[in-house]
């Protein structure tokens, strides 16, 4: 099932970017770039073939594709710095403690991953008790909720894990303010005390925190396998393998700890796919211990697997004009309606798929 996605271009050059680009020739060098593209991996392309001293290899006229992607990765990474102190200007006003998550938390901590990534927006996450407040703090500052239809509104408030998405009127930012890390309504149920507990402070920034390493990598496979929008979902893993090889490498009881945290959050079946596909994708150097410990304790049936192989390489395998994704639509629905049913019990679950049939975004 996963072997049309691990033969593609892009992945082989993730994978091992010499290794792959010794055998590449013009074209094969055009369809990586094209599949970068569609995977929003261009940048980290860009700065991977830097990393590796491989610009020589690339025919000229995509050496300017490359460099362009490389400004732009550049450019959005001072935004995110820029972001991040608006924020925190404007949530230190009211003393109110909150963590970064995803890309700009692997900015603020220096990871690897940060390195050629691109970022759509902010995401942070404050406690449940000071979010009323906190929204109003932002508001004062700029950020307005972008959802102004009273669904959404209730739909965010009542259901989710966050508020309804905001924006900057000034800069057109993005900002999305969580106050855990999947929504109240979802079958798991992870304490996000023990989150807050674990949390690492950000140097010279008082009350700015990002996640412990093992709680970084449990949302990012939990985020990757439970939101069900996959067009970027090679992106995200390869962020996930990314992260593994960089704290397995600063922390030697990382792998032992890794599972064993997973069963605390009750995030073992995410943390059990996301280190399936890393394995079979990237070749990621996970411990055979560390793997056959979270499948006995997060993995699916078999026929949950193999169903699960299909729907997820199919859906993050690149589409280019040459190269066509014939029928991804059906795994695509199939992994929405999924993402959903995991969010919210039956009940709510209908009709809220009714209203999003017939009023789509």
């Amino acid at each position: 099932m996963a072997k049309p996605l691990a033969q593609t271009h892009i992945v082989r050059f993730l994978k091992d970017p010499k290794v792959a680009s010794s055998l590449f020739t013009a074209k094969d060098w055009e369809l990586l770039l094209r599949q970068a593209r569609r995977t929003n991996l261009l940048s980290r392309i860009a700065f991977l073939i830097d990393k590796s001293k491989l610009i020589d290899q690339v025919p000229e006229p995509l050496g300017h594709q490359l460099n362009g992607a490389t400004i732009i990765a550049d450019s959005n990474l001072q935004s995110v710095h820029r972001e991040v102190s608006k924020i925190y200007a404007a949530l230190s006003e009211i003393k109110s403690p909150f963590v970064l998550l995803k890309g700009a938390a692997y900015v603020a901590s220096r990871k690897n991953t940060a390195h050629g990534r691109l970022f759509s927006d902010v995401d942070i996450m404050v406690k449940k008790e000071l979010l009323g407040v906190s929204e109003k703090a932002l508001y004062r500052h700029g950020w307005i909720t972008s959802k102004i239809d009273p669904y959404d509104q209730k739909y965010y408030r009542k259901w989710m894990h966050e508020l309804p998405p905001m924006r900057n009127l000034k800069r057109r930012s993005e900002l999305d303010v969580h106050h855990t890390i999947i929504p109240p309504t979802a079958r798991l149920k992870p304490d996000v005390q023990k989150i807050w507990g674990a949390s690492e402070p950000v140097p010279d920034y008082p009350g700015l925190f990002v996640l412990s390493p093992c709680d970084m990598v449990l949302h990012s496979a939990t985020h990757l396998f439970h939101e069900g929008e996959f067009h970027q979902g090679l992106r995200d893993l390869s962020d996930l393998d990314s992260l593994l090889r960089e704290h397995s490498d600063n922390d030697p009881d990382f792998w032992q700890r890794l599972p064993e945290r997973a069963k605390e959050l009750n995030l073992s079946r995410p943390l059990y796919y996301g280190l399936r596909y890393c394995r079979i994708l990237f070749d990621t150097p996970i411990p055979d211990q560390c793997y056959q410990e979270i499948s006995v304790a997060g993995a699916p049936s078999r026929l949950g697997i193999l169903a699960m192989d299909w729907l997820l390489m199919k859906a993050m395998t690149p589409t280019c004009i040459h190269h066509p994704n014939r029928f991804v639509g059906i795994p695509n629905f199939i992994l929405y309606v999924r993402s959903h049913y995991l969010r919210m019990p039956p009940n709510l679950l209908i009709p809220h798929l009714i209203r999003k049939a017939f009023k789509p975004e």
